[in-house]
């Protein structure tokens, strides 16, 4: 890429952090007043339009000169309409920079209008999305190792905007709002820390890993960038040290380090540009033709074996860093209970834990890997990630966990990290999506949407296709088996009964759905297998239909799993409303209080003596 294009990726780094930054401040790091923004918050209102539109601005111009690169033209040719239209709605790079600057002037459009942390929350999310989504695009799948560097390089950008981003936003804040926004920013930048130099050191690892590879300019300035890298984190120690004699610390000096950590931050971004617009070096061994390669960016492997399958890791390093992060949370606030002397069931967090491990399985264990290359395996996969798993996930109680352990409002009237969850849990995006109609939709509906069309096989052919596949089988479970057996708080009361029906309504469209597909006798991924050429998977058309009644056999037992404990959770509730009310009744009794089952014993019994009398 020219001179041009390196300066504008720069741009759109510096100023898409920023914003980053900006937000996290706005949302998690000031004040708020009862979830509202405070006034310090809205002052940086125009600090995010302002980052924002340099965000658009840099993703414009790397849009123009990545093309002009990839034509070998000048930027008059690129500026005609036609060719640009072609590259940003036809070729995937292009459609994914425009999704960035998409969302760079989204949220310069919103960011006057953003009032509560919830929704600052949500786009500070919307914005991590579209800084990682050219990533997806940045690695081509034949130079192998595509999950891991991929998933390394989403890691290790998303953790670098928080942290470079949070330092540049305290930076620019008012010298008396740093005092409280910087103790809660050295916590979420320890995380960015560790995040930054595993998948840093991950992603160096894959990308120079052969012969000759270290001697060259792309292999100098990661290994500068390192040494950048280290001097930032004894910065941050030195952060965490201050701050450990908060009361007599010197703001101003304070302030100073800061101002040497941004400059020394700034470079190292510079840096990542240069690098994020170079080609790496190229692995020679990997110059022979696979077709596997080439469209999953994994070798074809050996005929599944028992023990291929379970002792087989090919590393999604993406969906492994969110797991990681997911367990380390939940064991932090497990410590967090033991440390304050309260008690979490040993359990829930086996259970938790065995969720978390069978995702794992069924993403980069041996499950995952065979699972790109056969139907039926795939289906193996599916029900792990969306029926296995989420039951130990939802068992586990991970937002009761988070309810009773994250930090709530510094002073009084402030809602805090706590707050902005219980505000989520009762939004009416999450009363809309914990209908049970909706949740049985998403659960089992979306099988059809998914494939009955073109989809499965459009989604199938890309990393990122996958990855949102997983995701989706993931989270709608999730919301199924919360809304059916969930001991997390929920936004709206669902009846025993609805359960029920809802769980036999599922086991019934599972049914037919699998027997659909055992009785299919079209391909439904759009020649996605036959273009890798497996050898041991001789007939398509049966391993899809031998993945239909995988899906059938594996699919019913967690739902009737479900069933069987919904019926229980309801006997159970009776019986304790049960001994309610006998409780109220023998303590109405005890105070001398009026009990109407015992009025009405002493009525009958006064007819049936009046009765005697009479006779």
């Amino acid at each position: 890429m020219s001179a041009f294009g390196v300066f504008f990726k720069y741009i759109s780094l510096i100023a898409s952090f920023t914003t980053i930054g900006v937000l996290l401040c706005m949302a998690f790091l000031l004040l708020d007043d009862d979830g509202r923004l405070s006034a310090k918050a809205q002052k940086l209102k125009r600090l995010l339009r302002g980052s924002a539109f340099l965000w658009f601005i840099g993703s414009t111009g790397t849009i123009l000169f990545t093309l002009a690169t990839i034509l070998d033209q000048p930027l008059s040719v690129v500026l005609d309409p036609i060719i640009l239209r072609s590259f940003i709605t036809q070729v995937t790079l292009g459609q994914y920079l425009f999704f960035q600057t998409l969302v760079s002037l989204i949220v310069f459009a919103f960011a006057q209008y953003v009032n509560k942390t919830l929704t600052t929350a949500l786009l500070l999310l919307f914005s991590i999305i579209g800084l990682i989504a050219p990533i997806f695009e940045s690695h081509s799948e034949s130079g192998g190792s595509h999950g891991l560097v991929i998933g390394s390089l989403v890691i290790h950008v998303a953790a670098l905007s928080l942290w470079v981003g949070g330092i540049i936003a305290i930076a620019l804040l008012d010298p008396e709002d740093r005092p409280l926004a910087v103790p809660r920013f050295s916590e979420l930048a320890l995380w960015s820390v560790i995040a930054v130099v595993v998948s840093g050191s991950v992603n160096a690892w894959v990308r120079l890993d052969f012969q000759g590879a270290w001697n060259t300019a792309y292999a100098y300035v990661v290994i500068a960038k390192i040494a950048l890298t280290l001097v930032l984190i004894a910065i941050g120690y030195k952060h965490r040290e201050i701050l450990a004699r908060r009361e007599s610390l010197d703001w101003r000096g304070f302030g100073r380090l800061i101002l040497a950590e941004v400059l020394i931050m700034i470079t190292t971004v510079a840096m990542g540009a240069w690098l994020s617009s170079t080609e790496a070096p190229v692995n020679p061994t990997l110059k022979n033709f696979d077709a596997a390669l080439a469209i999953v960016g994994i070798s074809t492997p050996p005929a599944p074996t028992w023990s291929r399958i379970f002792f087989s890791y090919e590393p999604d390093a993406l969906m492994i860093g969110i797991l990681i992060t997911a367990m380390a949370l939940y064991i932090k606030g497990v410590l967090v209970l033991t440390k304050r002397g309260d008690k979490w069931p040993i359990g829930r967090t086996i259970s938790f834990g065995l969720g978390i491990a069978a995702i794992d399985f069924a993403t980069s264990g041996g499950l995952g890997l065979y699972a790109h290359f056969a139907f039926s395996y795939h289906m193996v996969a599916h029900m792990v990630l969306g029926m296995i798993a989420p039951i130990g996930i939802v068992l586990g109680a991970p937002i009761t966990l988070a309810l009773r352990t994250l930090p709530q409002g510094r002073i009084k009237g402030e809602s805090g990290v706590r707050g902005t969850l219980l505000a989520a849990l009762h939004s009416k995006i999450a009363f809309f999506f914990t209908n049970p109609i909706v949740a049985l939709a998403l659960f089992d509906g979306s099988l059809f949407a998914l494939y009955f069309t073109g989809l499965f096989g459009s989604l199938m052919q890309t990393h990122t296709g996958h990855l949102i596949m997983n995701i989706h089988f993931i989270l709608a479970g999730i919301l199924f088996f919360h809304v059916i057996i969930g001991v997390d708080p929920n936004p709206r009361r669902v009846a025993h009964l609805v359960r029920i029906v809802i769980v036999f309504t599922a086991m019934s469209i599972h049914a037919f759905f699998s027997v659909a597909l055992m009785s299919s006798t079209t391909l439904l991924d759009h020649g996605y297998f036959a273009s890798l050429k497996i050898p041991w998977v001789t007939d398509l058309l049966a391993d899809q239909q031998l993945g239909g009644s995988i899906g059938w056999a594996m699919g019913e037992i967690p739902i009737l799993l479900a069933l069987v404990a919904t019926f229980i959770s309801w006997v159970k509730d009776d019986s304790r409303e049960a001994k309610r009310i006998d409780r109220n009744t023998a303590r109405a009794a005890a105070m001398g209080e009026p009990d109407d089952l015992a009025d009405y014993n002493q009525y009958l019994q006064e007819l049936a003596q009046r009765d005697r009398n009479e006779a």
